[in-house]
């Protein structure tokens, strides 16, 4: 679900954020979830009661690191090590998250839409949630 310049739409954030907040409590973690369009905007947001302050800009910057390259946070971080191809890009763009829990968005005719931001956690489960909330965006 986009909107008319193909980024995720606000009914559609809704949903990502009601799949994310479901999986967070299913692996037992209070986070934030931020969820950006095309453009690195912020849509919606959530803060769980009782999750971390300082994970809330974090949270934003893995969704904008993942919409800026179309690509997991993660997979940057692989290229900015020192002596990587990207090294040192983590200091571009008023800052990126090099690590794991931000995933872009793609349609099911594979267009990037937006992407999903989550910190809050382990890496491992800020993975696991923005994942639930990918997928689900494949099917809307």
């Amino acid at each position: 679900m986009t909107t008319a310049a193909s980024s995720v739409s606000r009914v559609a954030a809704e949903k990502l954020l009601q799949v994310a907040v479901a999986k967070s409590k299913e692996v037992d973690a209070k986070m934030n979830i931020s969820i950006v369009d095309l453009g690195a905007n912020l849509v919606a947001f959530i803060r769980m009661d009782g999750a971390i302050l300082g994970s809330i800009d974090v949270s934003l910057k893995k969704a904008k690191t993942a919409v800026y390259f179309g690509m997991d946070s993660e997979d940057i971080g692989g290229l900015s090590v020192p002596g990587g191809a990207l090294y040192n890009i983590e200091h571009s763009n008023g800052g990126l998250i090099t690590f794991g829990g931000g995933m872009p968005l793609i349609t099911r005719d594979g267009a990037l839409a937006g992407a999903i931001g989550v910190s809050g956690s382990s890496v491992e489960n800020d993975k696991i949630v923005a994942m639930a909330a990918q997928q689900l965006f494949k099917t809307l």
